[in-house]
Formats: structure tokens, sequence, C-alpha cells
């Protein structure tokens, strides 16, 4: 395997993997947030709110970078004050990497988690809540522990997804060699070069077995979610 890779390509599989990570750790706090104001709450703009969250699943991805570099590049209405005031630039960085991954893997991880979130019978969180228990305390000792399942295996989708993502990444952070190339963006940079196809198999079969495993994993975690609430 070592004799497969060059230390460019290697590069790409830990850049991939540890952006895949900061993705999902970032995102899945916000991914609960979110999918609990959908599944427990109404208020004005909550289908608005959902579309906005499902949106990068039905955009291109290309148009979703685009709107990241709008947005956040060093030129942008949210990274040109980043930039001023921090000197934070998120554009061409791997930390763009990060954030363009949790933006595409964002929709799963909620989708996922509302589904569990709703299969909670809600009249045990208003029980403890006449008991005297805050929102706060019947979310972490109630809705928390019952959800788990469920949380994993969102969070283990936006991982797999957040490995796979290329059209948003590669717009708003390019494909630097070592510093913003990930497995996806390596590939179609290998393609474009004679006599690397072994090296293309190998690394669509490094993604392969990512992909695989995390879909697995997940599966395994919803089947024990749909078991809890069968219990």
């Amino acid at each position: 395997m070592t004799e497969l890779f060059d230390p460019t390509q290697w590069a790409a599989i830990r850049l991939s993997l540890w952006v895949s990570c900061v993705a999902t750790i970032f995102a899945l706090p916000v991914a609960t947030w979110v999918a609990y104001l959908l599944a427990r709450k109404s208020f004005p703009g909550r289908q608005l709110l959902n579309g906005l969250v499902h949106l990068p699943l039905v955009l291109p991805p290309v148009v979703t970078g685009y709107l990241l570099l709008v947005l956040m590049g060093r030129q942008g209405w949210i990274g040109g004050p980043l930039y001023d005031v921090f000197g934070i630039t998120l554009a061409f960085r791997w930390t763009g990497a990060a954030l363009a991954a949790a933006i595409m893997a964002f929709p799963l991880m909620v989708r996922a988690i509302r589904l569990a979130i709703e299969a909670v019978d809600p009249g045990l969180e208003d029980a403890a809540r006449t008991l005297g228990a805050s929102r706060t305390r019947v979310f972490g000792t109630i809705t928390l522990p019952m959800i788990l399942p469920g949380l994993l295996a969102g969070a283990i989708l936006g991982f797999a997804k957040a490995l796979g993502e290329f059209g948003a990444t590669i717009t708003f952070v390019a494909a630097i060699p070592g510093q913003t190339q990930t497995i996806p963006s390596a590939i179609y940079g290998l393609l474009q070069v004679p006599g690397e196809e072994p090296a293309v198999v190998g690394l669509v079969v490094v993604s392969i077995i990512f992909a695989m495993g995390a879909l697995l994993l997940s599966e395994w975690f919803a089947r024990r979610m749909a078991k809890r609430v069968a219990g």
C-alpha cells in the first residue's frame, strides 16, 4: 500500500479524514439544535428554515461553493470582516474545506437526528417538565439518551458525506496539494495525468472502504434506535 501512493496522495487521505472529522464535530451541535427546532417547535419561518437546511442537497455543489466564495472569501460579505478584524481566511485553506464539507453534510445530519427526536414520545418530556425539570435538563436526561443512536447515525452519515465532498470544496478552496487537496480532488487531478491509473484505483478503493464502513455503522445505529423505540 505504501508503494501505491506517493506522499502527496497520502497527504490527501490524511487531510480528507481530518477535514471530515472537523466538519462533523462542529456541525453536529448545530445540526442537533436545528433538528430539535424542526421536530418540536412551531414558529414563523419554520418551513423556510427547513428549506434552507436542505438546500445544499438540491443545489449543484459548485453553486454552494460559489456562494461560499462570495460570502466567505477574503472580499466576501462575511469573509471580508473576518479577515480585516481577526485576520481569519477561509478561502483556499483547509478550514474552508471543512466549512464546505460541513455545509454539504449538514442536511443529512439534521434529517437523521430529526427522525430520532420525532420518535421520542413528547409525553415523557412533558411529564418531566411538569415535575419541575428545566428544558435543558429534560433534553440532557431524557431526550438526548433516547436519540443517541440517531445522533451517532447522523454524525457518521455526515462524516461520510464530508469525506466524499468535491464540488463545493474545489470551488471554494481549490485543490492545493498538501493544503486543500482531498481524496476526491486528488482523484480528479490524477485522472488528467496519463499513467496514474493505479493511484486512481487505490484512492477509489480507499473511498469505497471509508464510505461503506460509515454506511454500515450508521445502519447499525439506526437499527438500535428502531429497537429502542419498539421496546
